[in-house]
């Protein structure tokens, strides 16, 4: 049973910077495409990175040249690295598997 336990969510000013980092178990994380997605208050679950297990990855233009995914095979751990924050990156922050298993989510605040 894949299990994902988020972490490093937290307050940031905006222009500032936080990596969220997602550990993964219970299965052979290497062969997982991987993502982060996100929830801000009021509307649907938006997916803002996903990684192949060959390490390409995608983002939609609301993100794109701000955040990177990146993922380290030996630790079983996806990051997302989130600079040039914005208030409207405000929400809860949520790493998901191609299995359709989801971790907790963490809250980001960027405040103005």
């Amino acid at each position: 049973q894949v299990q994902l336990v988020e972490s490093g969510g937290g307050l940031v000013q905006a222009g500032g910077s936080l990596r969220l980092s997602c550990l993964f178990s219970g299965s052979d994380f290497s062969a997982y495409p991987m993502g982060w997605y996100r929830q801000i208050p009021g509307n649907s679950r938006e997916r803002i990175a996903v990684i192949d297990s060959g390490g390409n990855t995608k983002y939609p233009n609301s993100v794109k040249g701000r955040f990177t995914i990146s993922r380290d095979n030996a630790k079983n751990t996806v990051y997302l690295q989130m600079d040039s924050l914005k208030p409207e990156d405000t929400g809860v922050y949520y790493c998901w598997s191609l299995n359709n298993s989801w971790g907790q989510g963490v809250q980001v605040t960027v405040s103005s």
